[in-house]
């Protein structure tokens, strides 16, 4: 299958580790900031392919992971009201709030859809005009245009029982955020492919100089990500801190251009809560005014939420790449996909679910003696 399969070649693959082990000759830590980055590199075992020396680490880039639970309630709240069809992707739906999830809505009999497209969710508002349809709208960059165009199609429409519940964020500022943290570790970042191949990278030049840490536009296959490694650990060694595009078959420096104007005329930048990571400045989007009847935020002003995190989750300290998922005391015993305490375990994107779905937590001599 063309650009698949030969970006799953061993014998490359093993040639990049070789190259990265040779070029390495001190600590360094890295970050690939998308979820599915991180279940690529688990899936695939590339962590282990790497020298001791070098270690990963896991970032916000998981759409589910990084929604505040504030919006998780506030979700739950509306889709709890009588008149509401609240539509949704599948994987928002076992993202625990502070006391329920989507599912245990639509069991109390609330009209929860799981759809596929927002555009389904506005047909479904076309089918329905006594009902109010609500799409939970989350996730970054890539999500987004999506999102858009249901908004500009309801309008230029005329269906006013259409909204979004708006969450989305923006990677940038949050890259500037963790370069900001007196905490910070991470000295160079893999960013995803996905979000550029809409965005583009010219915001990151800026942000690679401010910081001095080398960024480097990486793919999601095992060679992608090798070859992103490399890119870095080489600039890294050599005291560089540039742009680089390793994903030249997807992403072009000005993005996608057409979805960057749908973007602009539907959404305004705004500050954005950041579940584990607090209120970061204009690092979101919310409806522009002209949109405002489709905001659901707007539509529907919920009131008296009072959130409550699980004193028991870590999910904020693995998604600021503070910890490994098996340095939470609660990975695989009180939280497990069956019963999450946090959305990284839930998440398919989440970096807890991909050391739980592909047994990297368990050591090579506890599977020997199993």
């Amino acid at each position: 299958m063309k650009y698949l399969t030969e970006f799953r070649n061993g014998e490359l693959a093993r040639k990049l580790s070789a190259e990265i082990q040779q070029t390495v000759t001190r600590p360094w830590k890295i970050m690939e900031v998308c979820g599915g980055q991180t279940h690529s590199i688990i899936r695939n075992g590339i962590d282990q392919l790497l020298p001791k020396e070098l270690e990963m680490v896991h970032g916000p880039g998981c759409p589910v992971c990084v929604t505040p639970l504030e919006m998780i309630d506030r979700a739950l709240a509306i889709a709890s009201l009588h008149n509401v069809i609240f539509c949704s992707f599948g994987d928002m739906l076992r993202v625990p709030g502070s006391s329920r999830d989507l599912f245990r809505v639509k069991g109390e009999g609330g009209d929860v859809r799981i759809v596929y497209s927002p555009l389904d969710a506005v047909q479904i508002a076309r089918q329905n005009p006594g009902k109010e349809v609500v799409f939970f709208g989350v996730g970054f960059e890539t999500t987004a245009p999506a999102n858009a165009m249901a908004a500009h199609f309801a309008k230029q429409q005329g269906i006013r029982n259409f909204s979004v519940l708006v969450s989305h964020v923006l990677v940038p500022p949050a890259i500037a955020a963790i370069m900001q943290s007196p905490s910070n570790q991470v000295q160079a970042f893999l960013a995803a492919g996905h979000v550029c191949s809409v965005m583009g990278y010219w915001q990151y030049p800026e942000l690679a100089e401010k910081y001095h840490v080398p960024i480097v536009v990486t793919g999601f296959e095992p060679l992608d990500l090798l070859d992103g490694i490399r890119r870095a650990v080489r600039q890294l060694e050599a005291g560089q801190a540039q742009v680089e595009n390793a994903y030249e078959r997807v992403v072009t420096r000005e993005g996608n251009q057409a979805a960057q104007k749908l973007l602009a005329e539907v959404f305004e930048e705004t500050d954005r809560a950041w579940r584990g990571m607090g209120v970061i400045p204009r690092s979101g989007w919310r409806l522009r005014e002209a949109y405002l009847d489709y905001d659901a935020e707007h539509k529907f002003r919920v009131t008296g939420i009072h959130t409550q995190e699980s004193p028991l989750c870590r999910s904020g300290d693995v998604l600021r790449g503070a910890i490994k998922p098996t340095q939470c005391a609660a990975f695989g015993k009180e939280c497990t996909p069956r019963h999450p305490l946090g959305a990284t375990m839930v998440s398919s994107e989440g970096a807890c679910a991909a050391y739980y779905n592909y047994g990297r937590f368990i050591s090579a001599e506890e599977l020997t003696n199993a």
